[in-house]
C-alpha cells in the first residue's frame, strides 16, 4: 500500500510530462489588457516547466526537465535556447546578474531518463556554458530550489557587496543545502538529513537567518508539511511549523522584498481532502498560521508569489488563484495549470510578476500593488 501511494505521489507531482490529452499547445504572445496575464510563445514542452529567473524586467531564463535552458532579453517576448544538456533535469535556476547564474539539477534515481549526477552548475556567460560547482568530497543528491541574496558587509571600515547563495533539495530526499557566502567561489555543505525528509524551497533574509520549506519524511505516505528556521547560517535548525497531516509537504514560499510577511503552499496528496491551505507568517517565519484557499480537491498547489503582504497568486493543478487581502479571500485567476514558480520584478511603472508551469506568463501591476 505504501509503495502504491508513493508511486502515485511521484507521478502526480513530479513527473515532467502531463497526460497527452492535457499537454497544452503553445500559446501566442498577445497584447494584453492592462493588468491582465499574458502568455508567451515558447518551445512546446509536454508538462510543467519548473524554474524561472529574471534579474530585471527584460533579462530572464527558464529551464525544462529535458535539460534545455532558454533566455530572453526582451521580457519574454522572444526566447532563445542557449544550452541543452540531455539527461539533466533543470529543477531550479538563480541568476545573480545578466552573466552569472546557478542551475540546479534534480539528480539521478528519481525521474526516468535523468543520468546527470551533478547537483549544481555555475554559468559565467548568461547560461551558454556551465561548469560544475566544486564542493569537494561532500555534496548533495539534487537541487529543488536556489536562493540568491544580495547583501553587504563591513570590510575594513567600508560596506562592500556580498552575495550569499543557497541551493537546497530535494524532493523524495536525501536532503542537504549547498551554501556559498562569496558569490559562488567557494561552497560548504549542510547535511539536513537529521531535520527533514524532503526540501522543496529555501529563503534567507540575511547571511544567518533563513528558512527551509520541507516535509518530515521522504515517503509521501508518512510526510507532513514542515518549515524549519535557522539563525546561525544553518548550524542549527528549529521547527516552526508542522502540518500534522500525512501526505503533505510545503512546496514553495514567497516573502515580498523587505517585508516580514510571507506565505507558503501546503501541497496535499490526500485525494479525500478538498480543503486547500496556504500558510502565512508575519514575523519572518518564526510563527505560522493556516489560511483556507479553496474547497477543491483538484486544486493541488504548486508555486506562490506575493508582491506585497496583501496581493499574491498561487498556482495549482487546476489553474491559478489570487488574493488582494492577504489570503482572507481568494478568486480564480487566468494562470496556466501547474504554475510552479513565480518571480516579482520591479519595473518603471510598478511590478511585473512572471509565472512558469505548463506555460510561461507575466502580468504587470501598478506600483500600488507592491505596497
Amino acid at each position: 500500500m505504501m509503495r502504491r501511494i508513493a508511486a502515485a505521489f511521484a507521478a502526480l507531482a513530479f513527473t515532467a510530462p502531463l497526460a497527452a490529452e492535457e499537454a497544452p499547445a503553445p500559446a501566442p504572445a498577445v497584447a494584453p489588457a492592462a493588468g491582465a496575464w499574458r502568455t508567451f510563445a515558447t518551445e512546446a514542452y509536454r508538462g510543467k516547466r519548473d524554474p524561472v529567473s529574471f534579474v530585471d524586467p527584460d533579462h530572464g531564463w527558464y529551464g525544462t526537465g529535458a535539460g534545455d535552458l532558454f533566455a530572453t532579453a526582451n521580457g519574454g517576448a522572444t526566447w532563445e535556447k542557449v544550452a541543452s544538456r540531455p539527461g539533466t533535469f533543470l529543477r531550479a535556476i538563480g541568476f545573480a546578474d545578466r552573466l552569472t547564474g546557478f542551475i540546479g539539477n534534480i539528480g539521478t534515481d528519481y525521474y526516468p531518463g535523468v543520468t546527470d549526477t551533478t547537483p549544481l552548475y555555475r554559468t559565467r556567460d548568461g547560461g551558454r556554458t556551465w561548469e560544475a560547482v566544486d564542493t569537494g568530497a561532500a555534496t548533495i543528491k539534487g537541487v529543488c530550489a536556489i536562493d540568491i541574496l544580495h547583501t553587504r558587509r563591513i570590510y575594513q571600515g567600508t560596506l562592500v557587496p556580498r552575495t550569499v547563495i543557497h541551493a537546497a533539495g530535494r524532493v523524495g530526499g536525501p536532503t542537504g543545502i549547498l551554501r556559498s557566502v562569496d558569490g559562488g567561489e567557494t561552497w560548504g555543505v549542510i547535511d539536513m538529513a537529521p531535520h527533514a525528509g524532503m526540501i522543496l524551497d529555501v529563503k534567507f533574509f540575511d547571511e544567518l537567518t533563513g528558512l527551509v520549506f520541507a516535509a518530515t519524511h521522504p515517503d509521501p505516505a508518512q510526510a507532513e508539511g514542515l518549515v524549519l528556521r535557522t539563525e546561525d547560517g544553518g548550524k542549527t535548525w528549529k521547527e516552526v511549523y508542522r502540518s500534522g497531516r500525512k501526505l503533505e509537504l510545503i512546496w514553495k514560499a514567497s516573502f515580498p522584498e523587505g517585508g516580514d510577511t510571507g506565505y507558503a503552499t501546503v501541497q496535499s496528496y490526500d485525494q479525500t481532502r478538498a480543503t486547500q491551505l496556504v500558510i502565512r507568517s508575519d514575523d519572518r517565519g518564526k510563527t505560522w498560521r493556516e489560511i483556507e484557499m479553496a474547497q477543491d480537491a483538484s486544486a493541488r498547489q504548486f508555486g506562490i508569489g506575493f508582491v506585497s503582504k496583501d496581493v499574491g497568486f498561487v498556482g495549482t493543478a487546476a489553474g491559478g488563484f489570487a488574493t488582494k487581502d492577504g489570503g482572507a479571500t481568494w478568486e480564480r485567476a487566468p494562470i496556466a495549470r501547474a504554475a510552479n514558480k513565480f518571480q516579482t520584478v520591479p519595473t518603471a511603472a510598478g511590478v511585473r510578476v512572471y509565472a512558469i508551469g505548463t506555460e510561461v506568463q507575466a502580468i504587470d501591476l501598478p506600483a500600488s500593488a507592491g505596497k
